[in-house]
């Protein structure tokens, strides 16, 4: 189908472009910016008039539950909630059940993906097989199955020689590396930060030093195997400290943080909060802020929603009982929006955290406005507010603790290889 999108300020961070301008699509692919191509008979035409026109965004870590707990979720589902917050390529989690480790659970999530045709899934392989730490995956045949990365999922690595051999694996294939680094040890009996709030409310705390120790041995490791590596969801300012040095020596780390460890702190949990019981937990306001500061100098960067949706009863025994995790893929945008508002971000660069940058930590091509691309687009009206609750949102889990948060950008239309998968007028 050959679609236009007219009047649209288009904003395009990857390609420094913004201008008020059409695009026009040709067999899911963008053939034109500006001016209608030649013989290009519009069939179909979205007006988008006092909005904005981005790329669709690229999320590095969502939890869609399939196959294992499709109670929770499902991909399906899940991937028309990332339609429904302007998502068009999704990385899932290996965790789930069974784990991400052989060809065969691959190939079922892509054809799952395709049959729903919602969004791009795009399966992270397990670093060790069950995710146990204890024997590399077959990551060769994992990544000619279709994997764009390989990751630990939220499963600490005790053993510093396994790691070691998975990361000269890796390094050896050339495929990225995706760490979630917390301390075994340090960090198993926990369910909040080690601080104020866990003291005053008896729970046992997680201190922030399990991710920077954590963080400080893998980096060394990173530096003498040279494998592309990515820090995921990092929480605490002296994590960040370390990825930033390495940086600077030239080591190949990225590093990511969740959206909602830029709003949220350990006093957001008050009294038992479920909702504030996330994975790595909700830290100090001085942790808060040097996030807020490490992804404005650039050394965070991207914005991910690390998307784990719950069935309500998860979330319903007492606080270290409860599940961690935040339902997120449609507060992605209007958070990281925020941000502008709250003068931590200029606004191209905002955009680019959640598009062009994620999809250059893992050598997509994806999250960009350029000809020829696929046309994987989402239109925001910037001034439309709605207030995050179970009715608003399309995910099957309601565990955000944004409910009641009004918040400002609204995704009206996504389109997925130029087909309109998501449409919201209200």
């Amino acid at each position: 189908m050959h679609t236009v999108i007219r009047n649209g300020r288009v904003i395009d961070p990857a390609n420094r472009r913004d201008e008020t301008a059409d695009i026009y699509i040709a067999a899911g692919r963008i053939a034109a910016i500006g001016a209608a191509p030649a013989s290009f008979s519009v069939q179909k035409e979205i007006d988008a008039r006092g909005k904005w026109v981005l790329p669709g965004l690229v999320d590095l870590r969502a939890h869609l539950r399939e196959p294992g707990q499709k109670h929770k979720g499902g991909i399906a589902n899940e991937t028309r909630a990332a339609a429904a917050g302007g998502i068009t390529t999704v990385c899932c989690a290996p965790d789930t059940s069974p784990v991400i480790d052989s060809a065969a659970v691959v190939e079922l999530i892509r054809r799952k993906a395709s049959d729903a045709g919602m969004a791009h899934v795009l399966p992270l392989a397990a670093l060790t097989q069950g995710l146990a730490g204890e024997q590399i995956s077959e990551m060769y045949g994992l990544q000619q199955a279709g994997c764009v990365a390989v990751s630990n999922g939220k499963s600490p690595m005790a053993n510093t020689l396994v790691l070691r051999r998975a990361l000269e694996y890796a390094a050896g294939l050339d495929i990225p590396v995706l760490l979630y680094s917390e301390d075994p040890w340090l960090g198993a009996s926990g369910c909040i930060h080690e601080g104020v709030v866990s003291t005053r409310l008896g729970l046992p705390g997680i201190p922030a030093c399990a991710e920077v120790i954590a963080v400080g041995r893998d980096l060394m490791l990173v530096e003498q195997t040279g494998v592309r590596a990515h820090f995921c969801q990092l929480s605490s300012a002296r994590a960040v400290e370390l990825v930033a040095a390495a940086q600077k020596r030239g080591v190949p780390v990225s590093a990511d943080v969740s959206a909602h460890q830029l709003y949220l702190t350990e006093m957001d949990v008050g009294q038992f909060n479920s909702l504030c019981h996330v994975r790595p937990p909700l830290r100090s306001q001085r942790d808060r802020d040097g996030l807020r500061a490490a992804l404005g100098e650039g050394v965070i960067g991207a914005i991910c929603s690390d998307h784990q949706p719950h069935d309500a009863d998860a979330k319903l025994a007492p606080f270290p009982a409860t599940e961690p995790g935040i339902s997120a893929l449609e507060t992605l945008l209007p958070l990281t929006l925020r941000l502008v508002d709250e003068g931590v971000l200029p606004l191209h660069e905002a955009i680019g955290r959640v598009t062009w940058q994620p999809a250059n930590i893992l050598g997509l091509s994806a999250g960009t406005l350029s000809l020829g691309t696929r046309a994987d687009i989402c239109i925001v009206d910037p001034e439309r507010y709605w207030t995050v609750s179970a009715k608003s949102l399309v995910s099957r889990g309601k565990n955000t603790p944004f409910t009641g948060w009004e918040l400002k950008g609204k995704v009206t239309h996504t389109l997925l290889d130029g087909r309109l998968v998501y449409e919201n007028h209200q």
